[in-house]
């Protein structure tokens, strides 16, 4: 028997092999457990146009990551072999590949980050192999393997832990977990508006790599990366599927340009080679147009489904996703189902009670403040305020009325003049500013550091929840009297379960 040590270039291989739940893989799981070491099992990572199979590595974020093959050898075939350096192969039963994993893991750090990354290094398990046996092995096996790389059969799990701090002592400039994996992993890597990363949560990863039924639904609270989850299962799907044709549903035209240049950005930092034009994100209104072009009708001016829509065929695309589904009558829904008889169909909706996502990633906001007094002259001081400081990222979210009269009033406040979002528009035609009015029907995908609410007891609660979500350093709620939805917001509030909110209640 000849057992090849890899030192070359890694490839694709055409059957990756998968680590099974073996004694020793369940061993590194409790160690995972209980200590600050990530484990990761049959992950990909994906580089341009190929994916590498890793099948089990484990993260230390003060000491590097640890690659691990798992062999099945025994004593008897280890004491007969002739043991072999090999180049240009791939990972198979008889050979191992750590070469090969660490050069594809330090070139995607490369292309990303420009440096190594993280230290990196290599243990074989010997699941049939035990710490007396490995003794007796010819001194060729130990120069090539030596004890401190393998974790025997009877290794305890004081010994792995012990082996794996031996190789490295602490560091205080390594990269953190979400930077590390986040840039390996990118198709589990949520990106934020400020490109920051987040790694996904397992309820997430599992998400992503779910199949997409005839009828999917994925129900998640606010903050909880749904529409990361989207655009990361997007990716996944364009990337193992190239000729797939996938539709995205958002509901106003600015969210679906907000939507697109987030998707760009996921492609752009992971170095993903996928083809963009197999993806098109379109509101309702587009969708049906669509269809009435198919069937040589009229363009619509509204959400008008009538019976020859819902009786004729449209085969659009091989997956519809519609995000914020809750945001969609009932009627469309039904639509998007009618058209999902030959394509998968995944809907995305907003639930805090029944949730598949629950672990909120983004960080909590520093303040949320409930002011009961003129809401216009308070909008007014707060803004000022807020501006003088130099803060940036200003939402007001209110009615359209309320918005126009406090543009007029705060452009002798300010140094540019205030805009009013129109979702309607494309972004191009959307200036580039750091303050800005919206409807609470344009605010879909929009987002701020800091949110004032307005004009709440003429809005619905969907709404008005969305909305409170979006900020990432403070909200403002205004209102002049007590109401049904001030006092579910505050209830909803009081039940948050964000530990770094501040509230408090002001009455002028």
């Amino acid at each position: 028997m000849k057992i090849p040590f890899i030192d070359s270039l890694f490839k694709k291989e055409i059957k990756p092999l998968s680590v099974p739940d073996s004694i020793l893989v369940k061993k590194l799981k409790e160690l995972s457990s209980q200590t600050d070491i990530s484990l990761y099992k049959d992950m990909e990572i994906y580089h341009h146009t190929k994916s590498f199979h890793i099948p089990l590595m484990m993260l230390d974020a003060s000491r590097g990551l640890y690659i691990f093959e798992a062999k099945d050898w025994t004593f008897d075939e280890l004491k007969n072999a002739n043991i072999q350096k090999a180049e240009n192969q791939t990972s198979s039963h008889d050979t191992l590949a750590f070469q090969n994993r660490q050069d594809i893991i330090r070139k995607k750090f490369n292309e990303l980050t420009h440096s190594d990354g993280i230290p990196i290094f290599n243990y074989l398990l010997m699941e049939n192999l035990n710490a007396d046996e490995y003794e007796h092995l010819n001194d060729s096996f130990k120069e090539l393997l030596p004890r401190e790389k393998i974790i025997f059969s009877d290794s305890s799990q004081g010994d792995i832990l012990k082996k794996l701090h031996d190789a490295s002592a602490p560091h205080k400039n390594l990269c953190n977990v979400n930077d590390t994996m986040g840039t390996l992993l990118t198709q589990y890597a949520i990106l934020d508006d400020r490109l920051n990363l987040y790694l996904c949560s397992d309820e997430q990863i599992s998400l992503i790599d779910q199949e997409i039924g005839k009828e999917t639904i994925i129900k998640g609270s606010y903050g909880s990366g749904k529409s990361s989850v989207l655009l990361l299962k997007t990716v996944v799907e364009l990337f193992n599927n190239p000729h797939k044709k996938i539709l995205i549903i958002k509901p106003t035209v600015l969210a679906c340009d907000i939507l697109k240049k987030k998707l760009l950005d996921i492609i752009e930092h992971g170095i993903i080679e996928v083809d963009l034009t197999s993806v098109e994100i379109l509101t309702p209104l587009e969708l049906l147009n669509k269809h009435q072009a198919k069937l040589g009708r009229e363009t619509l001016d509204n959400l008008d489904i009538d019976n020859k829509l819902m009786s004729k065929s449209f085969n659009v695309a091989d997956i519809i996703m519609c995000d914020d589904a809750d945001h969609f009558s009932t009627d469309f829904i039904e639509y998007l189902k009618h058209l999902q008889k030959k394509s998968q169909l995944l809907l995305i909706y907003t639930d805090t009670q029944e949730s598949d996502l629950n672990k909120e990633y983004r960080v909590a906001r520093e303040t949320i403040s409930f002011h009961q007094t003129n809401p216009h002259a308070k909008a007014l001081h707060i803004i000022s305020t807020l501006l003088a400081k130099g803060e940036e990222n200003i939402v007001l979210v209110s009615n359209s009325l309320s918005a126009q009269k406090l543009k007029d009033d705060l452009e002798d406040f300010i140094e540019y003049e205030p805009k009013i979002v129109d979702s309607s528009q494309h972004i191009i035609n959307q200036s580039n500013i750091n303050f800005i009015f919206c409807t609470y029907a344009d605010l879909n995908e929009l987002s701020a550091k800091h949110i004032i609410l307005m004009d709440l007891c003429f809005t619905s609660e969907n709404e008005i929840k969305y909305a409170f979500n979006l900020s990432t350093k403070s909200v403002h709620v205004l209102y002049e009297e007590d109401c049904q939805e001030i006092n579910i917001l505050k209830e909803y509030y009081e039940s948050s379960k964000e530990p770094r909110r501040v509230g408090k209640t002001t009455k002028s």
